[in-house]
């Protein structure tokens, strides 16, 4: 397994759990699917939970990483009105409600970074050709420390 694999991995876990908790217990997500959505609360949690599967299984698969790291993107952008949603209906909630509801606003920042990260096959301090740990060895430089200007290293095993 790379480095790029570990961090693309946990990515598609938490999806992956997000997205099974969608179908079985689907009654909190059908509470803050926007009201301005056409059709049923329900469709919407069982549409947004499907995608969330399969956006996991995207990035889980070397092949369709790139794109799965897009979609993971896109998918916490538009799952944003949603934690909106649910900040305004707990607003007055007791503060641990209300924490956890405002929090999840801000958190959508990094998710949102850490699909474009792995669209782009990059995870901080990974070298994302090699997979080798640049703040171990340097940037652009294996265990050879030879370097070819393209992030691979000169020699081959």
């Amino acid at each position: 397994m790379t480095r790029v694999s570990r961090g693309a991995l946990p990515l598609a876990g938490l999806l992956a759990a997000s997205g099974v908790l969608h179908f079985a217990t689907p009654r909190p997500f059908d509470a803050i699917v926007p009201r301005s959505l056409p059709g049923n609360p329900r469709s919407w949690t069982l549409l947004s939970g499907a995608a969330e599967l399969a956006v996991a299984a995207a990035i889980a698969n070397p092949g369709t990483r790139r794109l799965g790291g897009l979609a993971a993107a896109g998918l916490f952008v538009a799952v944003f009105p949603a934690n909106v949603k649910m900040a305004a209906d707990w607003r007055h909630a007791p503060p641990l409600r209300r924490a956890i509801a405002y929090g999840r606003l801000p958190l959508q920042i990094p998710l949102v970074l850490w699909g474009l990260r792995v669209a782009r096959g990059r995870i901080p301090g990974i070298d994302p050709v090699t997979g080798a740990d640049q703040r171990r060895y340097g940037h652009h430089e294996g265990p050879s420390g030879a370097c070819d200007g393209r992030g691979k290293n000169a020699r081959r095993r």
